[in-house]
């Protein structure tokens, strides 16, 4: 049987109402007659929504099988479809998932393109076909569809022949790789030849290094502790005019489990007997040991209330709850300079990747970068010099935005750290970057490495406060709000608290609630979702406290200590780094 096109599809943005909001969208294609060009980034007349997860080069065409409609209408009981249902650019004949493998390359008219991926998977298919659970079923019955790279330019028409003109050295499958970052058992081997498929997108690509990355038993460690362990307050020290430490220590006296530089704790804090507890996490601002036990930082925030009660009301001696250290914002080993980047309180995670470079006496470069308002606010100062100065190749960057007149401590440079400072500085880009401080600092400095060519994977970032968002295709309306209650709660009523800690709020949870992931989009928390089936892992979150149930089974649980917010309720008080 010849492959071919049966049909070339195109369409625009357009927003449609799904479960009382505004998605834009661009998955409703329509075939159009006659000759179209295809161009790098698209097939004139048709465009991208969402260019996160659709567009650009390595995604500029969408194929989908007449193979699989003739299946989806056996298993759907469909009779409906039409050519750019599921939302591709051409409708083929052949070309089946698990035949075609990453890195082939074929010509249709005169254009030439080449296979990069499979199809991302996402909610809005679901909305197209208005079968939600779809996004799982492309996954789980291995037909996604996938995206096409244009090698060269030219016009196609419906009815020309598919020609293969390249075949991949490596053949993996559509199919293949798509299970591989999909679904469970997936092999290390695999792995490895994956990363190494040069026409692979780049997203896949390092989506495949982050889970070689981790080691083979990381799907199964688990936090030190179960849910919150009390421990008491040990010392207590100023750090500058706005950050103390306080040194915590099992109140057991029994042993303090080690934590890796660069994890943070949650605190759960008791303001009085009839207020709900508060909880925030903090880095840890040295690695622990059983002498000094953990250490956190805390600046003093206007109108904090957790921090408000370190700062103010604990004191040596007193009791707090602690959740075992957690956080992947860890120093990695490597033969690259280490740069520590950081500003503010941010400083904290950092110095205790300092600590660890420090007692290792390690030989590679290491750059201490950091930026505070003026010498009183600048936390650490004596204690950063001095394990600099035991480090065999060393060197210090402070900046200062609004230096004091007439300060002791002088600032290297007046103003803030960006990446030309960093450049002026001879801080040299071959290296290993952990970035930690609020979000528009890391984002412009992100930026500003980016430019200069350092690649995403040497940098790692912690970001302060609620992580951003990313919403796939909801349209915003009104000003972005702060974290809240939810519309309509009435007084806590006996279903679990649910706090989302880094957004600094703990709200109670009802059948009428949805899934976690409802539940925080109504409270306007910053959450990360794509397929919302329990399929593409974007939603996976922390559990800092608590239990889980999945209303709807993901194609693959999450490891231990984590879970999928699109697919699960709380079965226990919860909290969710959020």
């Amino acid at each position: 049987m010849t492959d071919r096109l049966l049909s070339v599809n195109v369409g625009g943005p357009r927003e449609v109402s799904w479960r009382g909001r505004t998605v834009r969208t661009a998955v409703y294609k329509q075939p159009v007659p006659g000759v179209r060009m295809v161009r790098r980034i698209n097939i004139d007349g048709d465009e991208q929504a969402d260019r996160l997860a659709h567009g650009g080069e390595h995604r500029a065409v969408f194929v989908y099988q007449i193979g699989s409609y003739r299946y989806w209408e056996q298993v759907l009981g469909r009779e409906d479809f039409v050519h750019g249902q599921f939302g591709e650019n051409f409708t083929v004949e052949g070309l089946p998932d698990d035949e075609v493998c990453i890195g082939d390359r074929y010509r249709i008219g005169q254009a030439e393109f080449e296979v990069t991926q499979p199809r991302v998977t996402c909610y809005r298919v679901g909305i197209r076909l208005g079968v939600p659970e779809m996004p799982t079923l492309l996954v789980a019955h291995h037909r996604p569809g996938f995206y096409l790279r244009v090698l060269q330019e030219g016009l196609v028409e419906a009815g020309q022949e598919i020609v293969r003109t390249g075949e991949a050295q490596d053949r993996l499958t559509v199919a293949d790789v798509d299970a591989l970052l999909y679904l469970p058992g997936r092999s290390r081997a695999t792995l490895r030849r994956a990363v190494a498929i040069p026409a692979l997108s780049r997203g896949w690509r390092d989506s495949f290094r982050a889970l070689l990355d981790q080691a083979p038993e990381e799907a199964a460690s688990r936090p030190a502790w179960e849910g919150f362990r009390p421990m008491r307050v040990a010392a207590k020290q100023a750090e500058s005019s706005t950050i103390s430490s306080f040194r915590l220590l099992p109140a057991d006296g029994g042993a303090v489990p080690a934590a890796e530089p660069g994890q943070y704790l949650t605190l759960r804090l008791q303001p009085d007997a009839e207020a709900h507890p508060v909880l925030r996490s903090y880095s840890m601002s040295r690695p622990p040991d059983a002498q000094s036990g953990y250490r956190v930082s805390v600046k003093l925030e206007p109108g904090g209330s957790a921090s408000g009660l370190l700062h103010r009301t604990v004191q040596v001696g007193d009791l707090v709850e602690v959740a075992a250290p957690r956080g992947r914002f860890t120093l990695h080993a490597g033969e690259r300079p280490v740069v520590l980047v950081s500003a503010g309180v941010g400083a904290t995670p950092v110095l205790a990747m300092l600590h660890d470079l420090t007692v290792r006496r390690d030989p590679r470069t290491v750059w201490w970068v950091h930026g505070a308002r003026d010498d009183a606010e600048q936390a650490f100062a004596a204690e950063v010099d001095e394990l600099l100065a035991r480090l065999p190749d060393a060197h210090r960057l402070v900046a200062h935005s609004r230096p004091r007149p007439g300060a002791g401590a002088r600032p290297d440079v007046v103003g803030r750290l960006g990446a030309g400072v960093l450049e002026d500085a001879g801080v040299p880009f071959d290296a290993d970057f952990y970035l930690c401080g609020p979000a528009g600092f890391l984002r412009d400095l992100g930026a500003g490495l980016a430019a200069r060519g350092v690649p995403p994977e040497r940098v790692a970032v912690e970001v302060f406060g609620s992580e951003g968002a990313t919403t796939s295709g909801i349209v915003a309306t009104g000003t972005p709000r702060a974290p809240h209650p939810p519309p309509g709660v009435r007084p806590p009523g006996p279903g679990p608290a649910v706090s989302f800690v880094r957004s600094r709020l703990t709200v109670p949870w009802d059948a009428h609630s949805g899934t976690l992931l409802e539940l925080a989009e109504a409270c306007d928390v910053p959450v990360r979702f794509s397929c919302r089936n329990g399929t593409c892992h974007t939603c996976e979150s922390t559990v800092l406290a608590g239990r889980v149930s999945y209303a709807s089974e993901p194609l693959e649980r999450p490891p231990e200590g984590r879970a999928l917010i699109c697919c699960s309720t709380p079965v226990t008080d919860l909290a969710l780094a959020l």
